[in-house]
């Protein structure tokens, strides 16, 4: 039985087809169908009930590790056993059939590499680990979800005995500067720009795509909701990410 394949699909597998340099670059909206909420949603996002500022900023973890750890302990335990969906194992289809360079991510949930994508730039770093600033010195989630069980506050480095940050972006910290030279030098590149479930809302890494359609590549847009990027899109799909995506990989 044939299955009919909407025609913005098609276009986006065209537009893949032709492009010898594209890129991809995903936001919140990719995991949500893991299970993972975004941040913005009404009554569902991550931050509906809490401030921000006041939980997730450079500054409350100095000044406080141990509430800082109260709020990031549930989201950490509830991250450990997602699981990449479709649409991440679609992306990572594409690399391996040498349809996309790779994958620019604001995620931190490590979904795309537990799918298979190997080139892959995280913007704002990974739950994979938690670090301390005194020595260096690495921890994997795991043994850090197994401190936060045993016991109440921030997990501690092993050496130092001093808490533990994640290895993730905070607010009022900077990006990292080798993810960002990558990420910008890939998208100065790219002959196309594949941007899936982002609003492209949060600078720096919503300004890359018009890096790519300032140098002459093109920009398709694989997200529900507006962004500033619709007008210059040359296709925009707009309904479910998995199955958008399952019928790009369908067309092509």
């Amino acid at each position: 039985m044939s299955v009919t394949i909407p025609a913005r699909a098609e276009r986006l597998a065209g537009l893949l087809r032709d492009a010898e340099r594209a890129v991809v670059l995903t936001g919140a909206g990719i995991s949500v169908p893991s299970g993972i909420p975004d941040f913005r949603t009404p009554r569902t996002g991550l931050w509906e009930n809490v401030n921000p500022m006041e939980v997730a900023h450079i500054d409350a973890w100095r000044r406080d590790p141990d509430r800082f750890w109260e709020f990031y302990a549930d989201r950490f335990a509830s991250l450990v056993d997602k699981r990449p969906n479709d649409a991440h194992l679609a992306l990572a289809e594409l690399e391996r059939r040498g349809l996309i360079r790779g994958v620019i991510t604001q995620n931190i949930d490590r979904l795309h590499r537990v799918a298979g994508t190997t080139r892959l730039i995280e913007m704002h770093g990974s739950i994979e680990h938690s670090v301390c600033l005194d020595c260096g010195g690495k921890v994997a989630l795991e043994r850090v979800i197994e401190q936060l069980r045993a016991h109440d506050g921030a997990p501690e480095c092993a050496c130092c005995f001093t808490p533990l940050k994640p290895d993730v972006v905070l607010f009022g910290e900077l990006l990292p500067e080798r993810a960002l030279s990558e990420a910008q030098a890939l998208a100065l590149d790219a002959d196309l720009m594949v941007c899936v479930g982002s609003s492209l809302e949060v600078y720096p890494v919503a300004g890359l795509p018009a890096i790519t359609h300032g140098a002459g590549g093109r920009i398709a847009l694989v997200t529900q909701g507006p962004t500033p990027y619709d007008r210059d899109a040359e296709v925009k799909l707009d309904g479910d990410v998995v199955e958008e995506l399952r019928a790009v990989l369908a067309a092509l």
